[in-house]
């Protein structure tokens, strides 16, 4: 296993949130809260809105809890990226409002280029699509042409375009191992913590472009140790994307999808979550009768112990969504060739999931097969 030389990537002054980890900076942009007479309000609009518009509302899992419920409650979507522009395409609404970061609006957009697809705050990022632009990344790739490119779905439409697969967290292992099988050697980007862990469960021979997730990096594996020391019999739930320290800590390793399912399938009563802290509303809500405990970050200048949370999505807003339904704001544009391009990648990897999915049934014995058949799914 092989890295890209460099860290931290140059970036311009606008993109100085994900240069210099500054939270403070993202907190300003971040939508008021509402008081609870007038959120109920702007609820009831949206919910008329998303009618008179022929719309369906898609969130994240760590989007606000209130937009996950609305989201719910009007017929709409709470996933993960993948499992949103899915869904967004299998809907019959001709408008798609994505409560999520700019990425995840463009992955709708691909697999919906008939579809009006609007996001309450177009300025919503994320620190691994910003850490790998997509003129750097495409030059990494030419200077290693022998090397089939597989990139993470929390990257740009640029970046997909440039790939040869696009992968989930879910889904990725099970691809790599493929074409470690076929002899391929492999571009991995952007993030350095997942592709790691890739590399060593399926000893392909991976480069690995040097991105990171500023939520899960953040994550220590000291603090994590102490508070499993407090709560011997708590179940430790960890993102791949986290580093190898914590992982290394995990009983459950996976995507958001896989974490959230462990909390309801497993037979214990307290899990500690390093992931970002918006999926605990729906593992809460699934297990009401279970504890859910955030796991420790240090935070900057070890000012906090669970600082977990992606400013950009606290940039969506239920204002926001009322507005981009009122003003036709933050629609995500896209060219045709460029749709194209992206799609391409993104489909390789539906179509080797559907076939996963099939080879699972056809096996007769689901349950022999049920590791398998967990791995596939959304990001």
């Amino acid at each position: 296993m092989k890295t890209y030389p460099y860290d931290a990537p140059i970036m311009s002054n606008d993109n100085r949130i994900a240069t210099h980890m500054n939270i403070e900076y993202a907190k300003a942009k971040m939508p008021a809260d509402l008081p609870r007479s007038e959120r109920l309000k702007v609820e009831e609009n949206i919910k008329q809105l998303l009618k008179d518009n022929n719309a369906v509302l898609v969130a994240h899992y760590y989007v606000d809890p209130f937009i996950q419920d609305l989201a719910l409650v009007t017929g709409g979507c709470v996933g993960d990226s993948l499992e949103m522009a899915r869904f967004g395409q299998a809907h019959s609404a001709q408008t798609l409002v994505v409560a999520g970061v700019r990425f995840m609006g463009e992955s709708a957009k691909i697999l919906s280029m008939e579809k009006t697809v609007l996001m309450p705050d177009l300025e919503a990022e994320c620190s691994l699509d910003l850490g790998c632009p997509a003129d750097e990344f495409s030059a990494f790739c030419d200077a290693h042409p022998e090397r089939t490119v597989v990139v993470y779905a929390n990257t740009s439409a640029a970046v997909k375009a440039r790939a040869d697969w696009v992968v989930t967290s879910s889904v990725g292992i099970d691809i790599i191992r493929h074409l470690h099988e076929q002899g391929e050697p492999i571009i991995w980007g952007p993030d350095r913590h997942l592709g790691k862990y890739i590399a060593r469960e399926t000893g392909a021979d991976m480069l690995l472009w040097q991105g990171s997730c500023m939520v899960h990096n953040e994550f220590k594996a000291t603090e994590l140790e102490q508070l499993k020391a407090e709560h011997p019999t708590a179940k430790v739930l960890v993102h791949p994307e986290s580093p190898d320290s914590v992982v290394a800590l995990a009983d459950v390793v996976g995507s958001t999808s896989k974490l959230l399912q462990s909390t309801y399938e497993m037979d214990a009563d307290t899990f500690i979550v390093a992931t970002d802290l918006g999926i605990l509303h729906e593992m809460q809500k699934r297990s009401p009768n279970k504890r859910f405990l955030a796991a420790p970050t240090a935070g900057e200048s070890a000012s906090c112990k669970s600082c977990a949370f992606c400013p950009w999505m606290a940039m969506n807003g239920l204002q926001g969504i009322e507005q981009c339904l009122t003003q036709h704001s933050g629609e995500v544009l896209m060219t045709p060739e460029l749709a194209a391009a992206a799609r391409k990648p993104l489909q390789r990897m539906l179509d080797f999931a559907e076939s996963q999915k099939q080879r699972v049934a056809a096996s007769g014995d689901i349950i022999k097969d049920r590791a398998l058949f967990a791995n596939v799914g959304a990001a």
